[in-house]
């Protein structure tokens, strides 16, 4: 028997990320975010080499699991590498990334038309992305559970208009993970047909949001606002009726898609006119601490005077800044009787608390405070640790 070189490839059965069973015990963590260091080897011909025994036409020869054979079958170098370089190269952080830096060969799931600004910042996180259209934002998230798409985006607050609580609702509902967010600053522009002038356009159509953003702007004009599901489904109503005295509020690069004039930019009452999307999938990605991070947690508090109080200082007492706080009432049971002994007739709400914080999950502050808060929480689940992004 003699000893050839086979490729192999061995991996410890322990992951990288241990996600627990996402039970309902009172207090519990969903995501745990506990690294261990990595052991995965690639064994194969360019590499390290695994050793197994195989049939040989020299039966007699002598092996040695470091060495290579003589013809008389001693062994002349017990060398298990001449060249370094074949050595395996630890992954970098470029290996563990969740999504190619330009967007190649990902399907991005956005609400709306094609030319939407969701669909501007699905773009402007993946810009080599497939874009897929959706007329819902539950679609959105169906999309990613099923396979369909690999990400999707949704818009979860904006500057002027505030927070978009439904999309709050959809993310407690649906299991993704927020992987990333995108910034994205809003240019409302006043789209009609060409040649279609100011004067001539006397109704114009909308996201009831965008309509909004622009109300002083509207009015001044003496135009009169109409409702639409989206700002890309209005540019491309005004582009199929032909009627000059229909305009519409989108993005510049629905009109370009649409064929349709700029008769006016930035329309908006709010010159800082910033929304901030959401990226969610189905898997979490790892988080680092080598840049800035946010993650976003829901969690639900026990009965007691002073309950938010304590929640939040636990966030303070180890220098973490709390960028977002977001309550929405329990829809499961939305009233909490205060006193049994008044026959239940004070009551108030019970709430969901949804709060983004400054830091990473995988700094021990964050997961020592997220310890702490299960002393005071019903209920934790954490949505996603990410990257920050910034407004260009």
């Amino acid at each position: 028997m003699a000893l050839r070189c086979v490729p192999n490839l061995f991996c410890p059965p322990k992951p990288l990320l241990e996600i627990p069973d996402l039970g309902s015990n009172r207090g519990r963590i969903v995501l745990d975010l506990r690294f261990s260091k990595l052991k995965c080897f690639a064994l194969g011909a360019s590499t390290q080499r695994a050793f197994v025994l195989v049939e040989d036409e020299n039966p007699g020869a002598k092996t040695s699991l470091t060495g290579k054979i003589d013809e008389d079958g001693s062994t002349v170098s017990r060398a298990f590498h001449k060249d370094l370089n074949l050595l395996p190269k630890p992954l970098s952080k470029t290996d563990l990334s969740p999504f190619p830096a330009n967007g190649s060969n990902v399907r991005v799931a956005y609400q709306g038309n094609p030319g939407a600004y969701c669909e501007d910042a699905a773009l402007k996180a993946y810009p080599n992305c497939e874009t897929v259209p959706c007329d819902q934002f539950e679609a959105a998230f169906n999309a990613v559970e099923l396979w369909l798409v690999d990400k999707a985006v949704l818009p979860i607050e904006n500057s002027v208009g505030g927070s978009i609580h439904r999309n709050y609702d959809l993310l407690l509902r649906h299991r993704l993970h927020i992987v990333r967010e995108v910034q994205l600053v809003v240019n409302h522009c006043l789209l009609a047909l060409p040649g279609v002038t100011m004067e001539e356009v006397k109704r114009v159509f909308s996201h009831p949001q965008a309509l909004a953003q622009c109300e002083m702007s509207l009015t001044n004009l003496g135009i009169v606002r109409v409702s639409a599901d989206d700002s890309a489904a209005a540019a491309l109503m005004v582009a199929s009726s032909g009627k000059r005295d229909m305009g519409a509020i989108a993005s510049a690069r629905a009109a370009a898609l649409y064929g349709l004039d700029i008769l006016a930019e930035k329309i908006q009452d709010e010159n800082e006119n910033v929304t901030r999307y959401l990226v969610l999938a189905r898997e979490p990605i790892i988080p680092g601490t080598d840049g800035v991070y946010k993650t976003s947690i829901v969690f639900t508090l026990e009965e007691g005077p002073g309950m938010l109080f304590k929640a939040l200082a636990v966030f303070s007492l180890r220098g973490i800044n709390l960028s977002k706080i977001e309550s929405r009432p329990q829809k499961g049971r939305p009233l909490r009787v205060v006193d049994g002994s008044n026959k239940g007739s004070a009551m108030y709400f019970d709430y969901l608390f949804y709060i983004d914080f400054e830091a990473s999950m995988a700094e021990q502050r964050a997961q020592n405070a997220l310890e702490h808060l299960q002393e005071y929480a019903g209920f934790l689940r954490v949505l996603g640790s990410y990257p920050m992004d910034m407004v260009l």
